[in-house]
């Protein structure tokens, strides 16, 4: 066998398994380290703020830094209280309207069942059921199943969800030791920033520095243009549709605001997975007005974002609504509700690689055994 071929399928397997070994490295390593990810991330926003306080009032790095986290976390802390509270108290009436509903859909249940012709179909039904004693005993155990089923079924939910109660319960002292990790690390990742990167700087071998800057580079436009285009478009779907629901009169506007806006993240499915089903069901129901209201806050939403869009996709890297959909689901799968920000970022991350002419080295290092 021709012996530069051989080389260069050892070079390509050994390629391959430390690729595979990466991957299953940030695998094992994102869940125990997401929050000195987070950290890292608090500080590289912060950082200009810090700087500004640094040039502007000679303070030390530390109080700047601390100064910095006050404002930071402080204005987070304010903003976050008051949704809350503001949703907690729509959600509570959200479950008393939820009761009226139920009453109202039974009500209607059995004025259509005392129908005329619903009666005389159901009379003709009894009388074939009667006459056929065998067609009686298989539907008696199949309404008996049916009732246990259903029975399970409610057990089961309401089970879950007190469950999901006592857990969230149960969650929140190691929620506030996450956050006290993710302050602690973020104030000395920011107060020893120049530091850290001089050190990082130094353990890259130099023929790959400027590729690590170029990567750098391209992230920093790519991924933190795409976050803050994610954050621009939902923010504007949520004041929109807030504004359109408080028009419409429709009660609980700011949790539904809330929910589509975070729907909106999903890529084609988007504001159509709740609002086609509202619109359709106000429809039915015979609410007319809230449902030609729903239809022109749907159609605004869908030109909205088609017109505003392509604008702040502008200055960012875009990137194609199919492959973010790909990444996304799979970070679901892989990663929770977490894999909804870090499917995309992955595939941010993985672009500006490609890029970087990563992809183009290591072909080069497979085939002639140098990366350039």
């Amino acid at each position: 066998m021709n012996n530069v071929f051989v080389k260069r399928v050892l070079r390509g397997a050994w390629v391959c398994s430390l690729l595979v070994a990466l991957l299953l490295l940030a695998y094992w390593l994102i869940p125990l380290l997401y929050p000195f990810l987070i950290a890292w991330f608090v500080a590289y926003m912060m950082n200009p703020f810090v700087s500004w306080l640094d040039r502007h009032f000679r303070l030390p790095r530390w109080l700047s830094v601390i100064l910095a986290l006050l404002v930071y976390f402080g204005s987070a802390i304010i903003v976050f209280s008051a949704a809350v509270t503001r949703l907690v108290k729509e959600l509570i009436h959200v479950t008393e309207s939820l009761d009226l509903s139920i009453e109202k859909w039974k009500n209607a249940f059995l004025e259509w069942s005392q129908n005329e012709k619903l009666q005389s179909i159901l009379n003709e039904i009894n009388r074939f059921i009667a006459s056929h004693p065998g067609y009686s005993n298989t539907l008696h155990k199949n309404f008996d199943s049916t009732a246990v089923n259903i029975s399970s079924a409610i057990s089961r939910a309401v089970a879950s969800l007190l469950n999901g109660v006592v857990n969230l319960l149960t969650s929140l002292p190691s929620l506030g030791i996450i956050v006290l990790v993710i302050l602690l690390a973020a104030f000395f990742m920011s107060k020893n920033w120049n530091q850290n990167l001089q050190l990082l700087t130094r353990f890259i071998p130099e023929p790959f520095q400027q590729t690590a800057r170029e990567i750098w580079n391209d992230l920093q436009k790519a991924l933190f243009g795409y976050l803050q285009t994610q954050f621009i478009m939902i923010s504007i779907t949520a004041v929109i549709v807030l504004i359109g629901l408080l028009i419409l009169g429709v009660e609980s506007a700011f949790t539904y605001a809330l929910l589509i806006g975070f729907v909106d993240l999903l890529p084609y499915l988007g504001v159509g997975t709740i609002m086609i089903p509202w619109l359709v069901y106000a429809y039915v129901s015979g609410d007319l007005s809230l449902g030609i209201g729903l239809s022109i806050l749907y159609g605004l939403l869908l030109v909205s974002r088609q017109l505003i869009e392509p604008k702040v996709l502008a200055t960012s890297v875009g990137l194609e609504p199919l492959p973010v959909l790909i990444a996304t689901f799979a970070g679901l799968k892989l990663f929770g509700v977490l894999g909804l920000i870090i499917g995309p970022v992955s595939l941010v991350i993985i672009g500006a690689t490609i890029r970087a002419g990563v992809v183009r080295d290591l072909r080069n290092y497979i085939v002639s055994g140098r990366l350039r």
